[in-house]
């Protein structure tokens, strides 16, 4: 990639500019491993990493199919990661550990719960294609003891898809790459508010059925 024209741009520093050092001096490799870390902590910007990716694949530093199983894999090995942690600590220790980390918020990992409890497989399916969700609904996927050979099949096909997207996305815009972080944060308004209406009703409806 042109290093001149990363450096240039203004939104690329701190954790996104290192993902794009690792993926010049590794490509595929240093993609997946970027996306590895998004998925254990969500601060980093996968919606930065991945177009980037795919612009580095449009300059000829790896190529596109490479870029899409590089960061597939990287995807899949986090989600293992935060699902062998659900399984091994159990649900109380779980909540404790995340209310004392201060990247991490515990409403978002009650949401992933509530999330998978009503969806299941559907959850970490579609979870993979919804910030902050896809990477934390892989820990109830562990507390609750998902078949660990199904959540990686799940895993995977959502993770293609999110990413092969985002990637295809950075491919085809070139320079203009940014343009994705701007469709991905009005995505994930969208998606935010249609999440928080759906855990509410169903927290009502069980509420009542408990009450009954």
């Amino acid at each position: 990639m042109d290093t001149a024209v990363v450096a240039s741009s203004p939104d690329i520093g701190g954790a996104a500019g290192w993902a794009v050092s690792l993926m010049n001096r590794l490509g595929g490799v240093g993609a997946g491993a970027a996306i590895a870390l998004e998925s254990i902590f969500p601060p980093l910007p996968s919606e930065i990493i991945l177009p980037l990716a795919g612009l580095s694949a449009a300059r000829g530093e790896m190529s596109l199919w490479e870029a899409i199983a590089g960061t597939t894999a990287g995807s899949v090995v986090g989600a293992m990661v935060l699902y062998l942690i659900g399984a091994r600590l159990g649900r109380d220790r779980v909540h404790r550990l995340v209310g004392r980390l201060p990247l991490f918020s515990a409403d978002d990992l009650a949401k992933s719960e509530a999330w998978f409890r009503r969806y299941g497989s559907a959850a970490v399916l579609i979870g993979r294609m919804i910030p902050v969700v896809r990477s934390l609904v892989s820990i109830p996927a562990g507390m609750y003891c998902m078949p660990f050979g199904r959540f990686v099949v799940l895993t995977a096909v959502g993770s293609a898809t999110w990413n092969g997207l985002l990637v295809l996305a950075g491919y085809q815009l070139g320079d203009n790459w940014e343009v994705v972080s701007t469709w991905t944060s009005r995505y994930q308004y969208g998606l935010f508010a249609v999440a928080g209406v759906l855990i509410a009703v169903w927290l009502v409806r069980r509420r009542r059925s408990r009450a009954g």
